[in-house]
């Protein structure tokens, strides 16, 4: 009875806010009509298309651009190459200002690669606006739909339409539901990309066949974009670099450049990669630097207070079984009232967020509670015939969110993405907040802040609406058929390639080595698992992929989708970047270090450490007296622990071929402590874990089962 009142009481506010919202979206529809055939008389339209003209030739060396960072005096100079940085660049240099854009580590580094994948409006944005007649919500969702159909058309070899699937498990919940998302259709105007449209229990079983069925009455659809961000980012820092942009990953700025009248005026960077400082000149400096804004604001005025309030967002990735491969799940309102996407991604599945105010730090880590609390929403969304495990969990990431401190707030859930736009008494301009999809809206009122400011003098007005990004111009959903046929390349491969690079795909398919085989006739891969080829890494270095971390975790997406994989991978993407940027051994070494630290920290692997280590003991009498024994038959001389050379003579003497690599690689994996030791209380541990299923499919224990050993506990599967 208290739900039913609730739902009548909750339609007539939602009602009335609606009502009282119709004349305003009427004025935003009509003023958004209106600027965008003001955009297209005033930003030229002859001078669209010819920007938006497929480039040839190759992009400049970073050597290059260097050079030209440390020449030349820049109209504009972009510190942060996120989304946001990367935004800036591209609309300042296409409105005829040069520019210029450095970046402390690589393009999309930070928060730009760690989102949930979609481009959204916002639907919980959208009720907080109706509920609290918010008009700033409000047109924030309404700029980010009209964005969000502008980033699909300017790049749709990166994104697509993803229908999202809502579960409703009471009745009284059908109206209340079905008016906030025909609202989020409403708002989007002509630019929504399909009606939502609601289905009963036995289509949304159809749809969704591992939903649990229990009480449900049937579900809602709606339509939302899905991207790849890492790339989405690169492909507008390509475009602007193609367009005339000096772009530079890797440089750090030490400390802000300042005139005679205390102005901002340049930097002074350090090149990470080869360690010498310069100074870069601009007439005006733009701070696009995420979570870090306070930081560079400091720089430019050490008494100025913050108004950055970094959240962290943990997202995991389970084996794509988990969902159907074209249809996503929210879960509105979680145990604690956050918002849940279980979304298909990259032949995976992607869950996320959490939402917890953080300390700021260069390399956010997963905590294992976040990551067990987002398993236990999916196990009540999720049908008890799929046993949902912690050691299914292939990746886990943490992403600091950039939102914009409200000192009167302390829920960083209920803090908005807004971005504002800040012009200190120095000169310098900060972009602050927001969120991935409305970037090019960001970039294009930051732009005009720093004309206003500093007096430049653009050619041109915005041109970023509808200029096409690298890789789109002539990109057509076929495109990978003509990969297979002129190439002999496999279908998943070639899909990959074009949903990848775009019209650049062939570019890639012809550095392809032949493969020796019948078919498919070109196209190495670096795993069996994955559609990634040795190719991509030497075109990765051609895109400015200047560590081994830039090419697993954001060339190819391997870190985020598999760890262990990553790990399988990492040699060979380190001994092929050697050869092209001329590493030496001690080099590679250190990549090697690096790029497995980030793995293990980053992406997930220590927080499974801890998930294994903290599992209690939960053996039989037998079945750890099991374990004893087949320790101590790989414990031969009763050390109390065990080493490689163990590993290597039990399986010489079964005449087990394992190579050495592998014979580290299965050790590290069960050696929780990281002392190159596999200890008897691991070993326990490591069983346990089996057992309990927050340890699934373990490498050393199925090359222990070939070498017919009893084993206690059989499991399937494989992650973090």
């Amino acid at each position: 009875m208290f739900h039913r009142r609730a739902a009548k009481a909750g339609l007539a506010l939602l009602g009335g806010s609606a009502a009282a919202i119709y004349a305003i979206d009427v004025t935003n529809e009509n003023r958004f009509k209106n600027g965008m055939k003001q955009y297209f008389r005033t930003a030229h339209a002859d001078l669209l298309t010819e920007l938006n003209k497929r480039p040839s030739g190759q992009l400049p060396t970073r050597t290059d651009i260097v050079s030209k960072l440390k020449q030349e005096e820049f109209d504009i100079l972009v510190v942060g190459g996120g989304a946001s940085g990367a935004g800036v660049a591209l609309d300042a240099q296409t409105r005829g200002l040069k520019t210029a854009l450095v970046e402390f580590d690589d393009f999309s580094s930070g928060t730009s690669s760690r989102s949930t994948k979609l481009i959204h409006g916002g639907v919980r944005y959208l009720q907080a606006a109706i509920f609290g007649l918010d008009i700033e919500q409000y047109k924030m969702v309404k700029e980010a739909l009209f964005e969000r159909a502008n980033l699909l058309e300017i790049a749709p070899h990166l994104s697509c339409p993803l229908p999202i699937m809502l579960p409703i498990y009471s009745w009284w919940q059908v109206p209340y539901y079905w008016f906030g998302i025909k609202a989020y259709d409403f708002v989007s105007g002509k630019r929504v990309l399909k009606n939502s449209f609601y289905i009963d229990k036995e289509k949304a079983m159809e749809r969704f066949p591992m939903l649990k069925k229990d009480n449900l009455r049937g579900a809602l659809i709606y339509y939302d974009g899905q991207h790849n961000d890492a790339r989405m980012n690169l492909a507008i820092v390509l475009t602007a670099i193609r367009h005339g942009a000096k772009c530079a990953n890797h440089t750090k700025v030490e400390r802000l450049l300042k005139d005679e009248n205390g102005k901002v005026c340049g930097a002074r960077v350090r090149d990470m990669i080869k360690g010498e400082e310069y100074d870069i000149k601009a007439k005006s400096v733009v701070n696009a630097t995420g979570p870090f804004t306070d930081t560079i604001r400091k720089m430019a005025d050490p008494t100025t207070e913050p108004i950055c309030a970094p959240s962290a967002g943990v997202h995991i990735v389970l084996p794509g079984y988990y969902s159907p491969s074209n249809t996503g799940l929210l879960d509105p309102a979680t145990s604690d009232g956050r918002v849940i996407f279980f979304l298909p991604w990259e032949r995976m599945t992607i869950a996320g967020t959490t939402d917890a105010a953080s300390e700021l730090t260069h390399s956010p880590a997963p905590k294992d509670q976040d990551i067990e609390f987002i398993l236990n929403e999916i196990r009540g969304y999720l049908s008890q015939d799929v046993t949902v495990r912690r050691g299914d969990v292939m990746s886990a990431w943490a992403g600091l969110r950039p939102l914009v401190k409200d000192p009167n707030k302390k829920n960083t859930a209920s803090l908005a993405r807004n971005h504002i736009i800040e012009v200190s008494e120095s000169g310098l301009i900060t972009i602050a907040g927001g969120k991935w999809t409305t970037y090019r809206h960001m970039a294009e009122e930051t732009v005009d802040a720093a004309i206003k400011a500093h007096g430049l003098k653009p050619v041109n007005g915005c041109m970023t609406p509808g200029l096409k990004l690298e890789g789109g111009h002539d990109w057509d959903p076929l495109l990978y058929i003509h990969i297979v046929q002129d190439y002999g390349m496999e279908v998943d491969i070639a899909q990959h390639l074009a949903n990848t690079y775009g019209d650049r795909a062939f570019v890639v398919a012809r550095m392809c080595k032949m493969t020796g085989k019948r078919w498919p006739i070109v196209g190495n891969k670096l795993h069996d698992e994955f559609p990634y080829l040795d190719a991509e890494v030497r075109y990765a270095v051609r895109e400015y992929a200047a560590t081994a971390v830039d090419v697993i975790a954001r060339r190819l997406r391997i870190a985020f989708l598999n760890t262990y994989a990553a790990h399988e991978v990492l040699p060979e993407v380190v001994r092929i970047m050697a050869e092209e940027l001329g590493w030496n051994s001690s080099e590679q070494r250190r990549q090697l270090e690096i790029a497995r630290e980030f793995i293990d920290r980053e992406m997930g692997q220590e927080a499974r450490a801890q998930a294994v280590s903290n599992v209690a003991l939960n053996l039989t009498r037998e079945e750890m007296q099991q374990a004893k024994e087949r320790f101590n038959q790989l414990d031969k001389d009763r050390k109390g622990h065990i080493t490689v050379n163990d590993l290597r003579r039990h399986f010489r003497q079964r005449n087990q071929k394992i190579d050495e690599r592998l014979l580290h690689e299965l050790l590290n994996e069960v050696d929780l402590n990281k002392n190159g030791e596999l200890e008897i209380a691991e070993f326990f541990q490591l069983y346990s874990g089996l057992k309990g299923g927050q340890v699934v499919q373990n490498r050393l224990v199925r090359y222990l089962d070939e070498a017919s050993l009893e084993v206690p506990v059989h499991r399937s599967g494989g992650g973090v």
